[in-house]
C-alpha cells in the first residue's frame, strides 16, 4: 500500500533548502512562490553557499535541519564556534585592601622562593669547591707518596722497550719531599 505524502506531512531538506513552495507541517496549507516581474524562472531568495549550519532559516529556530554523517568520519567532534561568540563574564570584584593584601603576600612569596634559591645555589657552590680542593689535595698526596728512580745514564732509556718508556715520566726533581 503506497503512502501519500500529503497525509503523512513528512518534511524535507528541499523544503529548508527552497522555501518558495513551503507547506506548514502543522496546517498542511501551501505558501504560493512569490515571483518578481523582471525575473519568473529564478526563486525570489538566494540559497547561501557553505557550511549547512549557515543554511538553517533564521525565521524558525524550532525546524532544525538534521546534520549528515561527517566526511572525516569523525562523528564525535562538535561544530567549531568562533572566539568572538563565547559568552564573557567578568569576574568577582574585590576591594583595593583585598588586592594591596594579595599583592604584599605575593611579594613575600616571591622573596622567600628567591631566598630558598640563593641558599640552594650557595651550598652547591660550596660543594664543588669542597670537591675541588679534595681533588687537589688527592693529587698532591699521590705525587709525595710516589716511589721515585731517578735516571742518571740516559742510554738505558734507549734499550728499554715501547712498553716499558711508557710507565716513565718526567718529574721535577727539584722539589724535596717532606
Amino acid at each position: 500500500m503506497p503512502i501519500n505524502r500529503e497525509e503523512k506531512n513528512i518534511l524535507r531538506m528541499e523544503d529548508y533548502l527552497n522555501p518558495s513552495t513551503f507547506s506548514d507541517p502543522v496546517t498542511g496549507s501551501e505558501k504560493p512562490e512569490k515571483s518578481t516581474p523582471n525575473n519568473t524562472s529564478k526563486p525570489s531568495t538566494l540559497i547561501p553557499k557553505g557550511k549547512p549550519s549557515t543554511l538553517i532559516p533564521k525565521g524558525k529556530p524550532s525546524t532544525l535541519i538534521p546534520k549528515g554523517k561527517p566526511k572525516s568520519g569523525r562523528f564525535w567532534k562538535s561544530e567549531k564556534k568562533k572566539f568572538s561568540s563565547n559568552i564573557k563574564t567578568k569576574g568577582l570584584k574585590s576591594s583595593f585592601e583585598r588586592k594591596q593584601a594579595l599583592r604584599e603576600k605575593l611579594l613575600k612569596v616571591k622573596e622567600a622562593s628567591k631566598e630558598r634559591k640563593a641558599r640552594k645555589a650557595e651550598e652547591e657552590e660550596m660543594r664543588k669547591q669542597r670537591r675541588r680542593d679534595n681533588l687537589k689535595r688527592q693529587e698532591e698526596n699521590r705525587k709525595k707518596s710516589e716511589v721515585v728512580q731517578v735516571i742518571t745514564n740516559t742510554k738505558k732509556l734507549k734499550k728499554m722497550k715501547k712498553k716499558h718508556l711508557r710507565f716513565i715520566e718526567k718529574r721535577d726533581t727539584t722539589i724535596v719531599a717532606k
